[in-house]
């Protein structure tokens, strides 16, 4: 897992931390959990990428 910077992530109004693209770039690969920023193009409902 790569070091964690500024830009990296943001917390929601519930507390959670939600990484960003950038982040998801930084890190190389999809994990294929549907992740709000994914720029892979992976949609869980359907199991595929979009691009």
């Amino acid at each position: 897992m790569p070091q964690l910077e500024e830009g990296d992530y943001y917390k929601s109004p519930e507390g959670f931390i939600v990484f960003t693209k950038q982040y998801h770039l930084k890190r190389g690969y999809c994990c294929q959990n549907g992740c709000k920023h994914c720029p892979y193009g992976f949609d869980k409902k359907s199991g595929r990428f979009k691009k």
